[in-house]
């Protein structure tokens, strides 16, 4: 009961005025917020990067291993704004927690976000795959009209890894729940894809825009942010948020140990993890969407792994013909 008292005295809901667009914003930006992530990052960045990702706002979470000398290798640096996001703020007089994830996305839209048509905001271990289109751009074309989407997560399991295998994330972790708005308690949550222009509050799975806080699903249906936890919100026929949930038993122990991102008593978080990942395995099925987005875009999931030192990966996003706005140097 205690535990359950501290976690409800958290700030996890703010509140922004909306970035002004600026002419000619165009082009998807994605938001990180990373912690030791060295092992996956390029893998996702990659990925992201073909998938039409015009740049990245990664706020640096108190990394000590090498994932932002890996950032930098991998992304040019005008694809790449970096922050440091080592942090955590309490209410002076009520001593509640500011969730810094949502602080981050905060910050990131209101300052950023006049430049992008579009902004998302993931984790490392979440993907965005286009299902039939060739980029995120490509298939968000037919959602001009929807301010906010939320995507669904599809939750993977560790595929019978005691350790981390060669080959990376995609190649290795294929079965997955199989009801994305099943019942199963900490498995249906989403992510959104948000007009950056339109939002004017945040938290980290909904977004408010213009004051309202109904959303698109991917195909184009609008729902009240209630109605998004019934069975009849489920699309992704156009772009399917992969949540890579454990990743390997060893990094499963590694996350555990690590932490959430607000202050948990850890018994409470052990318990709350291993209880998602008897439900995400509980009846797996085989799932090789994002798999066969590489393939239909001529990409090898090995390539993701390996050095790009002639640039022919991040070329593949001129490719797409959308013209993307770049942030100042240093920004």
């Amino acid at each position: 009961m205690l535990g359950l008292f501290r976690r409800d005295r958290s700030i996890t809901r703010i509140a922004i005025d909306p970035p002004a667009a600026l002419p000619g914003r165009a082009g998807l930006a994605v938001v990180l917020i990373v912690r030791n992530e060295e092992r996956h990052i390029a893998e996702w960045l990659r990925f992201h990067a073909i998938a039409g990702a015009a740049h990245f706002i990664v706020y640096d979470n108190g990394c000590t291993d090498g994932t932002i000398a890996v950032l930098r290798g991998v992304l040019p640096p005008a694809r790449l704004t970096l922050i440091p996001w080592n942090q955590k703020f309490r209410d002076a007089r009520a001593g509640a927690e500011i969730h810094n994830q949502v602080l981050a996305y905060a910050h990131a839209t209101r300052n950023f976000g006049g430049r992008f048509r579009w902004m998302t905001y993931l984790d490392v271990d979440e993907f965005l795959v286009p299902v039939a289109a060739a980029s995120l751009p490509e298939a968000l074309a037919a959602l001009r009209d929807c301010a906010c989407i939320s995507l669904p997560w599809h939750m993977f399991g560790r595929n019978g890894h005691a350790a981390p295998p060669e080959g990376g994330v995609i190649a290795n972790y294929t079965r997955r729940n199989p009801d994305p708005m099943g019942a199963a308690r900490g498995l249906r949550n989403f992510k959104m894809i948000v007009d950056p222009c339109a939002v004017t509050a945040l938290r980290v799975h909904s977004v408010e825009t213009g004051g309202r806080t109904d959303t698109c699903n991917d195909a184009g249906r609008r729902f009240s942010e209630a109605g998004r936890d019934s069975p009849a919100f489920y699309s992704a026929a156009r772009i399917q948020l992969n949540h890579y949930y454990t990743r390997s038993d060893a990094e499963l122990r590694a996350k555990i140990t690590r932490g959430p991102n607000l202050t948990t008593p850890g018994a409470d978080h052990l318990r709350r993890v291993m209880r998602k990942v008897a439900a995400i395995e509980a009846g797996e099925i085989e799932d090789r969407t994002a798999l066969e987005f590489l393939r239909r875009r001529g990409v090898a999931a090995g390539d993701l792994l390996r050095s790009d030192g002639d640039g022919s990966l991040f070329r593949r996003l001129e490719e797409i013909g959308e013209d993307v706005p770049i942030l100042p140097a240093g920004m």
